[in-house]
């Protein structure tokens, strides 16, 4: 009994260390300047106050534009790199080609190169291209499965029976039929897991937007974030709000996907 006692202990602590920083964004962002330079990190606002927000979406910030530009570059990246992923996977989990264990291979091992090797090469080629400051130059460099995605996808679609695939293609399903009616199907908790891997990625990405599309009206959430803090100001308050703002639509949507984020892991853990 007190070993379980313990044990819970030490997750409450690690809970407690982990929500912290959140728990510190939404509480700042709910004090005014003031408040925030006089009482200590986690106290509670005294009184509450809503203008950081109302600051936000003000004329001022137009905190809009970049929540705007940033679900849009989050919704084609993820439909663009679940789509390529899946297919790519598909094809080097099930079809016979030359060379296709070396092509993979050698596509996983870019996962060994650094972004930030990258960045030079894929700006010039943007500017190139005249897509600087603009929504396809955020969007098409990464618009394409990525190795650790195809890597993910290729290892569970390899766990699907043989037998079962064999059994649709007497059936009459071809290719793709045996993708969306039998791979898929029996692959949702590890698409959902994916899914929200991408969204998060994407959403919290800054160094690439930062980049290629400096202009205001191109500013995803993690620059305009970023540019409410000026050299003589931190805008603290501020800049806590736009973090919460940042922050609740991972929160719902791993909720809403956990279950199949937990299923995920107990499958990836049998096999």
């Amino acid at each position: 009994m007190g070993s379980a006692a313990l044990t819970y202990l030490l997750l409450l602590a690690g809970a407690g260390l982990m929500l912290a920083p959140f728990v510190f964004s939404v509480l700042t962002s709910l004090k005014t300047p003031q408040q925030f330079a006089t009482t200590v990190p986690l106290s509670v606002p005294d009184p509450v106050t809503g203008a950081n927000y109302t600051d936000l979406f003000g004329e001022r910030y137009d905190f809009v534009v970049p929540i705007a530009v940033t679900a849009q570059v989050v919704l084609v990246l993820v439909a663009g790199q679940l789509v390529s992923s899946v297919l790519a996977a598909y094809a080097f989990a099930t079809l016979d080609f030359p060379g296709r264990d070396v092509v993979f291979w050698v596509y996983l091992s870019t996962l060994m190169i650094p972004a930030v090797v990258t960045i030079i090469p894929l700006y010039s080629m943007m500017t190139e291209w005249g897509l600087r400051n603009s929504f396809a130059g955020l969007v098409v460099p990464f618009l394409f499965g990525s190795p650790y995605a195809i890597f993910l996808l290729r290892e569970n679609f390899r766990s699907v029976p043989r037998e079962i695939l064999d059994a649709a293609t007497v059936d009459g399903a071809g290719v793709l039929r045996r993708l969306w009616h039998v791979v898929l199907p029996m692959s949702r908790p590890i698409l959902a897991t994916l899914l929200l891997i991408t969204v998060v990625t994407q959403w919290n990405t800054f160094m690439w937007p930062s980049i290629i599309a400096p202009a205001p009206e191109w500013n995803v959430i993690t620059v305009a974030t970023a540019a409410l803090q000026t050299q003589y100001s931190g805008n603290w308050t501020v800049v806590m709000a736009a973090t919460t703002i940042a922050l609740t639509p991972l929160v719902v949507l791993f909720l809403v996907f956990q279950t199949q984020i937990t299923r995920s892991i107990g499958i990836t853990g049998l096999r």
